[in-house]
């Protein structure tokens, strides 16, 4: 699986318009692995999604970086209601350093 990583993005708006013009730019993205997954309800993923730059309890210094493939090792975080999904690779911090859409 691969997915359009951005760094530093501030929100989920910020990432969609990241991914739209990566995509228009013919970016491939970066193959993944998925670590851990969060299931936040709707209050709580909108709530995620407006502050990406914010530390979370749930990320943990150890969930980012990259496999012994090469891949960044990310979280998968989902909306219940929705089914929208945000990919964090926290590369050792505790907020989303690395963001992107899974489709």
């Amino acid at each position: 699986m691969r997915a359009l990583f951005g760094r530093k993005v501030l929100n989920l708006k910020e990432l969609e318009e990241f991914t739209k013009e990566a995509k228009k730019d013919g970016m491939k993205g970066t193959a993944y692995e998925v670590v851990k997954e969060i299931e936040l309800s709707d209050n709580e993923f909108e709530q995620f999604a407006k502050e990406l730059w914010k530390d979370q309890t749930w990320i943990s210094e150890e969930d980012g970086g990259c496999n012994e493939k090469g891949e960044l090792r990310c979280i998968r975080v989902k909306n219940i209601k929705t089914n929208k999904i945000i990919l964090v690779d926290s590369e050792g911090y505790t907020y989303p350093r690395y963001t992107a859409l899974e489709k």
